[in-house]
């Protein structure tokens, strides 16, 4: 696993996180700065989450907050995690209806972009979604997948995840507008996704699992769902069958170039 310079912070023995004041800065300056870049590039049910779960801007919200929507709305709760996870845990967090939330936030030399998911990003950029019953039961069954998946199963898995839940777009009457979490969180890639720089796919979860992708760059594709009730309906298909038919077929050629040695 990879090394991060992150450490999540523990909370005292009545489950309360003590941030420093700096932190509570940090998300200030996040969740202010990007609520202005989503408005009108968001999709509809991922701005009904936002006023469902109320998230403060002058701190960093508690756990425990979250919990109390995700579970009136759709029986999901957060789990506090370490900075980085295995795959194994992150499956078996999801298949119980569990979001890993590592609680620290970045630094404010990385305002722009980390590649480890911080608070900021695990809780901006992905549970308003988990507030909605379609995007919920596809997360939860796709935990399930996972968690009997073999390894490289997974990594196909994976891919499909990265092209929905982190990367996706979809198509609304309104226009073209963002559900993934990765670029909800990210001032550039909110702006860039729906530019015509990148190329933009009619949803195919056997493409999308066969499409590769860095996590160190603007992303060169992104699959356009026809609408969010899509990843409900693929909840219900034989996801595994797909997985092993994108494993048969292989990877498209890369859209990027390869990473520079260190």
């Amino acid at each position: 696993m990879k090394t991060t310079q992150y450490v999540a912070r523990q909370p005292d023995e009545k489950g309360f996180i003590d941030y420093p004041e700096s932190e509570h800065q940090v998300w200030n300056t996040l969740i202010t700065r990007q609520l202005k870049v989503i408005e009108g590039r968001a999709c509809q049910e991922y701005l009904d989450g936002i006023e469902q779960l109320r998230l403060p801007h002058e701190r960093i919200p508690q756990l425990d907050e979250i919990n109390r929507v995700l579970q009136a709305s759709t029986g999901w709760r957060v789990a506090r995690v370490p900075a980085l996870i295995p795959f194994q845990t992150f499956f078996e967090l999801l298949a119980s209806q569990q979001f890993p939330v590592a609680t620290f936030i970045r630094t404010q030399e990385e305002l722009d972009y980390l590649q480890e998911p911080d608070i900021f990003h695990e809780i901006f950029g992905h549970c308003p979604l988990l507030t909605n019953p379609w995007f919920a039961e596809f997360t939860h069954t796709y935990g399930k997948l996972g968690l009997a998946a073999s390894k490289e199963e997974r990594v196909y898995l994976a891919r499909l995840y990265w092209m929905t839940i982190e990367f996706g777009l979809l198509d609304t009457p309104q226009g073209r507008r963002i559900y993934g979490g990765g670029i909800l969180s990210s001032p550039k890639e909110t702006v860039y996704s729906l530019s015509d720089a990148p190329e933009h796919l009619p949803f195919d979860p056997l493409e999308a699992m066969r499409t590769p992708y860095r996590i160190d760059i603007l992303q060169p594709v992104y699959f356009v769902l026809p609408e969010l009730k899509r990843l409900f309906e693929l909840a219900h298909q034989d996801i595994m069958a797909l997985v092993h038919r994108a494993m048969q077929l292989g990877l498209h050629a890369p859209k990027f170039p390869p990473k520079a040695a260190a």
